[in-house]
């Protein structure tokens, strides 16, 4: 069976080149969103802002990334990856020089939102993710995971050399360098994206897949193929997006909490610039580690339940923070935050190529991460706020807690309703 599954496989060594290209653009765009977070404390400090500020550039860069998800998603499925990609640099290089040489608040919420967001990330994280689903049916979830440790590797490596580029160089001069680096690196790796993904065999008419299981609520019949399933299992996939959406939401607003703030955090305890930029690099680098674990995961379990442990593990970690202010416990609660939450977000991509039509999947893949991206918005901005409320980051770390609680309450309702998919029994769709 394994070797008549191969047989029939879509995969070709050209899409783990497509992969690993997109992998490394990935990581320029985030790298361009912790310009921002590494250097909050110097550009508060010049500008006489609070923190709040350039928490909300944070936030709006998220924000525009979602909202150019969807929107370079659709211009994706219409002109390729490649043209996404490099309009996609040349607008993270206008971005970073036009925060680099800011003199007020809106030239910097402009680059954000609209330059490093809309144009910029969102123009490369979901057609690029999108795209790589179309590349691989056996190891999706890992290929996907791949190409979303960009956001890891980019925080694993980048933090401690923007903090130690900002001291030697000024914020501003490494900002504007970035950009510089941002179009040499993507505009070459965008040539790779001129091949057109091979069809999946469905796309030419193939057999529905029969399914093996059945749940008190939905009781899969002869033929069925995953979404027949779903539209029975829920009333409608309109309102499974919608949960899909909430639920990401949730996840989102409480992972952002440690990723934009740790290195503030760390500074307000007492400890160095370089010790915080540390800790976010760790961080980070167990979500690298992670991400890739939990690809791994969901090709045996399902995205759905896949969701569910990273989610546990997120609230548990996330809580360490409310506590912890020692430097060798904040360097362990940043490493198992980062175990914790780095596969989330890419899994979410997976159950909606699992549960929807493969002609709806770009755009609800855009909307769901729409929704992540203004989680992460709304939960750095929050952050921030309530910093400047409260004087503390720890009932920061308490909100994200609660957030990531109400995630959990829809993905337990979804993964009853949804057995059968969501224990990995029931192929793909497509």
């Amino acid at each position: 069976m394994a070797d008549q599954a191969a047989e029939t496989s879509i995969e070709r060594p050209y899409g783990w080149l497509v992969v690993i290209a997109s992998m490394a653009m990935v990581s320029m765009a985030f790298g361009a969103m912790y310009l921002i977070v590494v250097g909050m404390v110097p550009v508060s400090q010049e500008m006489g802002w609070p923190r709040s500020v350039p928490s909300l550039a944070n936030g709006l860069n998220w924000a525009g990334a979602g909202l150019g998800g969807v929107l370079m998603g659709w211009f994706a499925d219409r002109h390729g990856p490649g043209r996404s990609a490099i309009i996609g640099g040349f607008s993270l290089a206008a971005g970073c020089i036009l925060a680099g040489s800011m003199q007020g608040e809106w030239s910097l919420y402009t680059a954000h939102f609209l330059l490093l967001g809309i144009f910029g990330k969102g123009a490369l994280m979901v057609p690029l993710l999108s795209n790589a689903t179309r590349w691989f049916d056996r190891n999706r979830g890992f290929a996907l995971a791949v190409v979303g440790s960009g956001q890891s590797i980019a925080g694993m490596v980048l933090p401690p050399i923007f903090r130690y580029a900002m001291d030697e160089a000024g914020w501003r001069n490494v900002m504007i360098g970035y950009g510089i680096a941002c179009l040499a690196v993507i505009l070459p790796l965008s040539l790779l994206l001129r091949r057109s993904a091979p069809a999946a065999p469905s796309e030419a008419g193939g057999d529905a897949v029969a399914v093996p299981l059945s749940t008190p609520l939905a009781t899969p019949l002869p033929g069925d193929d995953a979404v027949a399933f779903v539209r029975r299992a829920v009333p409608s996939l309109n309102l499974l997006h919608v949960l899909l959406c909430l639920a990401i939401i949730g996840c989102c607003v409480a992972m952002a909490m440690p990723i934009v703030h740790l290195m503030s955090h760390a500074i307000d305890l007492g400890f160095s610039a370089a010790r915080g930029a540390e800790m976010l690099s760790l961080l980070l680098a167990g979500g690298f580690v992670s991400r890739l674990g939990f690809g791994l995961l969901a090709d045996r379990i399902g995205g759905l339940r896949t969701i569910l442990i990273g989610s546990i593990g997120q609230a548990a970690t996330l809580s360490l923070f409310i506590w912890i202010d020692g430097l060798t416990g904040l360097y362990l609660s940043a490493l198992a935050f980062g175990l914790a939450f780095g596969g989330l977000v890419t899994t979410y991509s997976l159950v909606a190529r699992e549960l929807f039509p493969l002609g709806e999947v770009g755009w609800r893949i855009g909307v769901i991460l729409l929704c992540g991206t203004l989680g992460m918005a709304g939960g750095g901005y929050l952050g921030g706020l309530v910093y400047d409320l409260a004087g503390s980051y720890r009932i920061a770390f308490l909100t994200g807690v609660i957030f990531n609680l109400g995630n959990l309450v829809i993905v337990l309702g979804l993964l009853f309703r949804l057995r059968p998919l969501a224990s990995g029994a029931m192929e793909r769709a497509s």
